[in-house]
């Protein structure tokens, strides 16, 4: 295990007809990378400590059975000199520590969630770019419709060597820092799946296939349905790893 490698694990609890007890599902987040990370989620999902050092666990939060939102690690994160702000250099949300309900600032890579009582959908999305290498892998259950295994979905390769220089995105120092999607960067309606973009012509781009190249099993682009969006019955726990290397 590399030095300063952080691990970590969260334990969410649903909330059950209205009283806080433990569900049979848990969310199990590992923190793999050789820096720390600071979890956020937009809407809220619970009240936690987000910053994951090395060696740390996460006390337990409590979530509501239903659910629709996304979770995303946020990178270097820092008070300036009079600690009057905080701010990360990416997956930043302009409200400090406690980040939960506002979108992150691209570029970041989004976990999606959508928790139903037993049933949740999940994956891997970069529509608004890539920060962090993470995968999702659910812990027994069968995929709504079949009797599969729910699959695991990820992106578990830096996008750093292939990401185009009019998609780099800099810190201050002009560090690289990740990869914005072409959206994001170009606000070119072919590439955000907007006006007559949109629906049917809405497909891969020139960006999209080399992200897809690496990440095959994340969602690249607005229209991106390979792999479907899972559905999840029955699942006792979602391990999610950053960093998974």
């Amino acid at each position: 295990m590399a030095p300063f490698k952080a691990i970590f694990s969260l334990v969410l609890l649903l909330v059950i007809s209205g009283k806080l007890v433990q569900s049979d599902k848990t969310f199990n987040f590992d923190n793999q990378c050789s820096f720390t990370v600071w979890l956020a989620a937009s809407s809220s999902i619970a009240d936690f400590d987000p910053e994951r050092g090395p060696g740390t666990t996460l006390k337990i939060a409590s979530v509501p059975d239903t659910w629709t939102g996304s979770i995303w690690a946020r990178t270097k994160c820092s008070f300036n000199p009079s600690m009057t702000k905080f701010s990360c250099e990416t997956g930043d949300c302009g409200n400090g520590i406690d980040c939960q309900s506002p979108p992150p600032t691209p570029p970041v890579t989004l976990l999606n969630f959508g928790i139903s009582q037993n049933v949740v959908s999940y994956e891997v999305n970069l529509n608004h770019g890539f920060n962090v290498p993470v995968r999702i892998q659910p812990v027994r259950g069968s995929l709504v419709g079949g009797s599969r295994p729910c699959p695991v979905v990820d992106c578990i390769k830096d996008l750093k060597d292939v990401c185009p220089a009019q998609l780099a995105a800099g810190n201050s120092n002009g560090a690289y820092v990740g990869c914005n999607s072409p959206c994001d960067a170009l606000k070119d309606p072919k590439y955000c799946c907007t006006g007559s973009f949109s629906g049917s012509a809405c497909q891969p781009n020139e960006f999209s296939r080399t992200f897809k190249q690496v990440c095959q099993l994340a969602h690249t682009f607005p229209g991106d349905n390979d792999p479907p969006i899972y559905q999840c019955s029955g699942a006792t726990a979602y391990n999610i790893t950053f960093c998974p290397f």
